[in-house]
Formats: C-alpha cells, sequence, structure tokens
C-alpha cells in the first residue's frame, strides 16, 4: 500500500529477514517519493511485521491536518461535526491553509468553488443607467428592511415578512432590485418553483439554510442582506381545487416558525448553540395573497403592500425606459394616455416590437431565413457579423406596436378556443 508521504527506507526495520527483491521494491518507491505501508509478506506468503511509517517532521505550520481549535480538539473533526459551518475561507487558499499544497496550475486559490459559495447572494451590477424608482415603493421597502435590523431599539412588533402583492407585470420585482443597489442589499432570491420537490421536506431546509447564509452575510461580510421569495403564491396558493404537498404545508410551518422565531434556525435535528442566527428579513412578492394560507398572513407576522403605480408613476417609469432613445416626456405622456390600464410591461414590450423590421433586414444581410443557424453560429465564431443598427424611435412606430399588441391581447380573450375544443368546459 501506497500513502503521499516521502520517508527514508534505511530507517526502516523489520522483525525478521525480508526477501532482497521487496527491499530493493521499498528503497525504489521511496526514492520516487512515496510512502510504504510496513506491512511486508516474504516469500512464503507469512506476515512478518506490521506498523505504520511517520514522519517526523510536520507537514506545514498552517497545515488543517494537525491544527487544533482553542479547546485543543482536532480542528477537522469539529469542522466536520458542524457541518453547517460557513466559514468561507476554509479550503486550499494561499496564506490560509494547507498552503504547502497550493500550486500555480489552476492559480493561487486552487478552490475552484470558492466564487461560487462566496456570491451566494444577488449583485445588481448589471443594472446600469438611471432608473425611476417610486418614492412609496422605495418607503415601503426601506422601512421594512431599517425596522428589522433595529428591532432591538423599538418597543414595537415587527413582521418579519413584508408582502408585495398587486397586478401582472407592474415591475414588482424590478422595483424591489433598483431599490437593493440603491440601499447595497445583496439579498438571497429564490423563486416559486423551488417551493416543491420530489423530496419531502427538501424546499422547508432550503429556506432555513438560504435564511442562514443571509445571517452570515450580514455577521461576515458586513453588508445588509435579506431574503426574497418571488411569485410565492404561485408556489402556495390555493387555486380552484389544486391539492396541498406535503411539501406546501412544511413550507408554510417553515415561514411561520422564521416570523415566530427569527434567530434561532436549525437546519439539523438537534439543537445547537451554533443555531442563533442574525434577524434576517423576509420579502416576497404575489399577485394574489389571499390564496395563502391565512395565518402565516396576519399582521403580526406579515406586513402587507399593495402596488399599484398611479399614472405618475407610470409616466416616470416609462420615460426613463424610452430616454435613451430621444423620447420627450411630453410624448411618453400621450402615449401613457393612449393605452390606459395597461400594465408596465406592455410599454417595454411596446419599444421591443419596434425591433422587428430592424432584425428581420439584418437577417438578409447574415444570408436569409434558409441557412440562418449555420450561417449565424459560424459568423459569430469567426467575428464575422454585421454591426445591428438599432432603430430610430418614433412616437409613431411606438404607437403602431402598441396597437398590434393590443388587437393580440382582444384576440386571445374573445377567441378563447378552449370552449372549441372541450365543448363541455364550464365558464
Amino acid at each position: 500500500m501506497i500513502l503521499g508521504l516521502r520517508i527514508n527506507t534505511n530507517r526502516v526495520s523489520f522483525n525478521s529477514t525480508c526477501d532482497n527483491l521487496l527491499i530493493n521494491k521499498i528503497r525504489s518507491n521511496s526514492r520516487r517519493g512515496n510512502l510504504v505501508f510496513a506491512k511486508t509478506i516474504s516469500s512464503n506468503s507469512e506476515e512478518i511485521d506490521e506498523k505504520l511509517v511517520k514522519n517526523e517532521k510536520k507537514i506545514s505550520d498552517q497545515s488543517s491536518w494537525e491544527a487544533k481549535d482553542s479547546e485543543g480538539k482536532d480542528y477537522l473533526y469539529r469542522l466536520g461535526k458542524e457541518a453547517d459551518n460557513m466559514n468561507i475561507s476554509v479550503g486550499a487558499r494561499a496564506g490560509i491553509i494547507d498552503d504547502l499544497f497550493v500550486g500555480s496550475f489552476l492559480g493561487k486559490d486552487s478552490d475552484i468553488v470558492f466564487d461560487y459559495r462566496q456570491k451566494a447572494t444577488r449583485t445588481f451590477e448589471y443594472l446600469q443607467g438611471d432608473y425611476y424608482i417610486a418614492p412609496v415603493f422605495m418607503d415601503k421597502v426601506a422601512c421594512h428592511l431599517v425596522k428589522n435590523f433595529i428591532v432591538n431599539q423599538l418597543n414595537v412588533k415587527v413582521p418579519l415578512i413584508l408582502g408585495i402583492w398587486g397586478g401582472k407585470g407592474q415591475g414588482k420585482t424590478f422595483q424591489t432590485e433598483l431599490i437593493f443597489r440603491a440601499m447595497g442589499v445583496e439579498p438571497i432570491i429564490m423563486s416559486a418553483g423551488e417551493l416543491e420537490s420530489e423530496r419531502a421536506g427538501e424546499p422547508g431546509r432550503m429556506i432555513r439554510e438560504r435564511y442562514r447564509t443571509a445571517s452570515q452575510v450580514i455577521q461576515n461580510q458586513g453588508k445588509m442582506s435579506c431574503l426574497m421569495i418571488n411569485d410565492i403564491d404561485a408556489g402556495l396558493g390555493r387555486h380552484g381545487h389544486t391539492q396541498m404537498t406535503v411539501n406546501n404545508q412544511i413550507v408554510v410551518g417553515t415561514l411561520m416558525n422564521l416570523c415566530d422565531n427569527p434567530t434561532r434556525v436549525s437546519i439539523g435535528q438537534d439543537w445547537r448553540a451554533s443555531d442563533m442566527t442574525h434577524r434576517v428579513p423576509i420579502i416576497v412578492t404575489g399577485n394574489d395573497l389571499s390564496t395563502i394560507y391565512a395565518p402565516l398572513i396576519r399582521d403580526g407576522r406579515m406586513d402587507k403592500f399593495y402596488w399599484q403605480p398611479t399614472r405618475e408613476d407610470i409616466i416616470g417609469i416609462v420615460h426613463r425606459m424610452y430616454e435613451k432613445d430621444g423620447i420627450p416626456r411630453d410624448a411618453v405622456e400621450s402615449i401613457v394616455d393612449t393605452f390606459p390600464n395597461q400594465a408596465l410591461d406592455f410599454y417595454g414590450a411596446m419599444r421591443s416590437r419596434t425591433y422587428d423590421r430592424s432584425i428581420s433586414k439584418w437577417v438578409e444581410e447574415v444570408g436569409g431565413f434558409e441557412n440562418l443557424g449555420k450561417t449565424l453560429l459560424k459568423r459569430k465564431k469567426e467575428g464575422k457579423l454585421p454591426t445591428f443598427i438599432p432603430p430610430e424611435q418614433t412616437v409613431e412606430g411606438l404607437l403602431e406596436s402598441g396597437n398590434s399588441l393590443i388587437k393580440e391581447q382582444q384576440l386571445i380573450m374573445g377567441t378563447k378556443l378552449s370552449k372549441e375544443y372541450m365543448k363541455n368546459l364550464d365558464d
């Protein structure tokens, strides 16, 4: 058997005479930098001796293999016992521990998953430019975060969860992300699709783990953080005759327990001292919170905020959207008044549809629709794609795109092909 340390075979002693060939083989392995486990067999297959040859020299002054904690216990044993340890500096890191084994093959930091573990939070560096944040939205989110961070100084009951709800496409998530960027908050973000799993209890455990991760961001990085769950009613809401699953019940129970005990969160079976965490505010978004289990959304646990942007909010947001296209504010006001009662994403879809003709023209320059895939990928790889020139935005073009979107909406609502395909379907 061969292990991973170097020894001097001249110091190895045996209780009986070994075969010369076996001794030569041991010395040969030693010269190649291997440690031989001194369990030798003679030519007549009898066991001669069994001992582990140890190196007297320590591996490294910083080696975690021989490190002891403050109580004199083995460091790696304690690290494994506390499986929820969030010390992201543990690993083959230059200048931290195990420096002897940090080479330059993968760079000085050979722990290739370090960046992934470190960036469990979401940053919003991609949100470049100047965006409009509704003042009432900013006040509500900022007030909720601040109240939860200074709850010990307040003599009032502070709900842990803020439920932001309202119509579809009104920018609830995007406005929240803009506020996070403005305040320097790095949240942990979940979606409704993660609230169900083929394994019972997995979504509830995931929520607790991410809650604790946000707590570690606050403690270790000194940054504000929170847990955000998007479209929570799509995962937990009861619509019509949908059935509640075990995971739905566990998720609801987990969120209720977090509201009641926000500083003591366990991800295992036993309570431990390390289960004490920082209080982490939670923000959820949805379209209809009335579909969620009522005790979860009671006032003591969840603070509700109905987001319905006013005309001024819509004009401000759309103007920032069209500002780089040279559309003045008065023109934006006329566009908003032409299409009343539309969600904010409607005006983004309007601008996107104005690109259709220019893209069709660009495809002809690439080589046409017939061999588009092959030509597009090949020329992209070679760096020979023609430059796409965005169309010049005009009020007339935007209105034309808006009218075509309205026709599509009316066609869907007016046709209802489901009635044609399923004759017995009730209205």
